[in-house]
């Protein structure tokens, strides 16, 4: 069984997918022992589609990825709620703060490719793949 150490922001499955910059900085082994909102899945998956991809294709695609999707509950939606006065500023999306509160949730890192979470004072650790 793996053991989830680590979560992903849809701009990291993204870059793996599409063979982007700072993709390397995700490791099969990392990815495999990662988990991720089912907001950010949909996010993935959303894209992807938009993009162009065939839809079941693209479900295909991005649901194996990281080793765990976590269903996006009550719980985590009055936490992802409850970030926005953190975090708006920044002007972070809801798949954002979703993304983050289930790092906070687990309290473990999260690796993202956008550079604003850097900025942001929480008590998670942030990895940026470029």
């Amino acid at each position: 069984m793996n053991s989830i150490n680590v979560v992903v922001d849809s701009s990291a499955v993204l870059a793996v997918i599409y063979g982007e910059r700072g993709a390397d900085k995700l490791s099969p082994e990392l990815l495999a022992n990662a988990v991720m909102s089912s907001v950010n899945l949909a996010e993935v998956h959303s894209k992807l589609v938009a993009s162009g991809w065939e839809a079941e294709q693209a479900w295909e695609d991005c649901v194996g990825i990281v080793g765990k999707i976590v269903p996006f509950t009550a719980d985590h939606a009055k936490r992802t709620g409850s970030l926005i006065l953190k975090t708006r500023s920044s002007g972070l999306s809801l798949g954002d703060r979703a993304c983050l509160a289930l790092a906070l949730e687990l309290g473990i890192s999260v690796y993202t490719a956008d550079r604003l979470w850097k900025s942001l004072k929480l008590p998670v650790a942030v990895h940026l793949i470029r």
